[in-house]
């Protein structure tokens, strides 16, 4: 899969799935997957367009929106898809301020159009006028087809980046792992932190987020992750540590269960399985051993029935 920051020098006749695409959930993916079908049936390839920065905050910075996912990420779920090339265009103010004609004009057509595939709530051009009706409509003007998909369910509920977000802020990682066909993750790099887990003989790996990157509400986690190609158990603390501390950023901190090996410096990703409970104070380093004790083996008891999922 190819990825570019620039329009094509030449046309290269595309079928282009239009959206943000943010966690690329079960809603995107039945969209690309629909935009390969109609790649197959023209004999073109399928093309993604996104922007970066995420448009939301370009716009209302004051929203503060967290992502569920790097922009490595979902390259890596577009390139398991089958997408052909992913452009990766600078959204800024000028961009913001363009309408949708000149959208259509000076990006899509000369990006090769030939059909486009978005979802029904799908906004472009200046204020957002651009709408689904709209771009059909300048479809049959410059003659390139358009697929509107509806709203993808579950249960009854829409499956979108919001709702990903609602259940994850709320520590509910089933809801957020059904709406996104696999397991949350969080990844990050692993960094020095007070090595109070090491003295305590749980050592912990203190990993460094994105500042964009979505944060699941405080509490321990039951988690694994690859590690050098074996699958490592653990369990993950969000939290801002408060038996230590009065007041204290919030930090993301994992043991992994039966796990000897130095990870400063290295990436690693690590996959959300369940909520084991709430952060809490407790009444000294005893109390907090015991329950760490009983977080360690609740934690084995949930992985050990887990259905384990690639990365």
């Amino acid at each position: 899969m190819q990825v570019r920051t620039s329009l094509p020098i030449e046309r290269e006749p595309c079928v282009l799935a239009l959206g943000n695409f943010d966690g690329v959930h079960l809603g995107h993916r039945r969209l690309l997957e629909h935009g390969l079908e109609q790649a197959e049936r023209l004999g073109v390839g399928l093309d993604v367009l996104v922007f970066e920065p995420h448009p939301l905050k370009v716009l209302f910075p004051e929203r503060g929106i967290k992502l569920l996912s790097t922009t490595q990420e979902r390259l890596h779920y577009m390139e398991e898809i089958g997408v052909r090339t992913v452009y990766h265009l600078p959204f800024n103010m000028e961009m913001a301020n363009t309408s949708p004609e000149q959208f259509v004009e000076k990006i899509l057509i000369p990006l090769g159009v030939i059909h486009v595939v978005v979802g029904f709530n799908y906004s472009f051009g200046a204020q957002g006028k651009g709408n689904p009706e709209l771009i059909q409509a300048l479809g049959q003007k410059h003659g390139f087809g358009v697929s509107v998909l509806q709203a993808q369910t579950m249960g009854g509920r829409v499956i979108s980046s919001s709702s990903i977000r609602k259940a994850l802020l709320q520590g509910d990682i089933q809801s957020a792992s059904s709406l996104l066909g696999r397991l949350p993750c969080l990844r990050g790099i692993v960094v020095h932190g007070e090595e109070r887990g090491r003295q305590l003989g749980y050592p912990t790996a203190n990993i460094l987020t994105s500042e964009d990157y979505l944060i699941p509400k405080r509490g321990v986690y039951a988690v694994w992750s690859l590690i050098d190609g074996t699958r490592v158990l653990g369990m993950m603390n969000i939290g801002m540590k408060p038996t230590f501390h009065e007041m204290y950023d919030t930090v993301v901190e994992v043991h992994f269960i039966d796990f000897d090996g130095d990870l400063y410096g290295r990436e690693i990703t690590v996959m959300i399985v369940e909520r084991l409970r709430d952060e809490r104070k407790f009444n000294g380093v005893n109390e907090l051993l015991a329950q760490l004790e009983k977080d360690c083996s609740n934690a084995k008891g949930v992985l050990e029935l887990c259905n384990f999922t690639k990365l």
